[in-house]
Parts: structure tokens; C-alpha cells; sequence
């Protein structure tokens, strides 16, 4: 089954990206973590998410597109990127994302992704 790893960032998280102090030690749990996820062979996709700032949010309402800069809500936590993993159920989905090197007071949304009915 797949599932989709959502990895939320508070603020400071998305600081770390460029903290001079901290920026390589960030990036380079990353590349490391995807490492593990394709050498396991359960990673089918994926992308990191420019920080929330950057956003441009599109809402349909009466039939009229309205166009918002940056992001729709104003949470503490936002979506800093994402994996799809293929693996065979939850817990094994659930032991993938506990590994997710997310900084501290991030949190990671284990999601089944949707199959549509034929």
C-alpha cells in the first residue's frame, strides 16, 4: 500500500535551513534519510517545500477564482515537504516516518494514499 509522509515545520524549523550554525546538519540528515528509503526500496516520490512564505493559495468560491499570497492558514506548523512510500501496512509507514529527520517540535502525517475505485 502507499502512503504519503507529510512533514510539518513550525517556524523554527524552517529557520534552520539557513541558520549558519545549523544549515549543514540539516541538509545533510536528508539526503541521508532518502538514501535509506530508496536502498529499502520503498520510496516511489517525494520533494522538500520552500518555506510557506512563498506560497500562493487559490480558493474557488461562486464560481470566482480569488488568488491569496502565501499560505491559506496561519498555523504554527507548515507543510515543509513529503515522501510516498510503498510499503506493506501502517506500522511499517509509522516506522519510516518516526525516522524522518524533521526538526525538533516538527511532526510527520502518515496518510494512505487514496485508490479510486475502477
Amino acid at each position: 500500500m502507499k502512503y504519503t509522509l507529510l512533514i510539518y515545520e513550525n517556524a523554527a524549523g524552517f529557520a534552520l535551513r539557513n541558520d549558519p550554525a545549523k544549515a549543514k546538519d540539516y541538509w545533510l540528515a536528508w539526503p541521508a534519510y532518502t538514501k535509506a528509503l530508496q536502498e529499502a526500496g520503498v520510496m516511489t516520490g517525494g520533494a522538500g517545500l520552500e518555506p510557506p512564505g512563498t506560497a500562493t493559495t487559490v480558493r474557488i468560491q461562486s464560481g470566482k477564482r480569488h488568488v491569496q499570497d502565501g499560505p491559506y492558514s496561519e498555523t504554527k506548523e507548515q507543510l515543509g515537504g513529503y515522501y510516498t512510500i510503498e510499503v506493506p501496512n501502517i506500522d511499517a509507514a509509522l516506522e519510516w516516518a518516526a525516522r524522518v529527520p524533521a526538526a525538533p517540535g516538527s511532526y510527520v502525517e502518515v496518510r494512505p494514499n487514496l485508490v479510486v475505485p475502477a
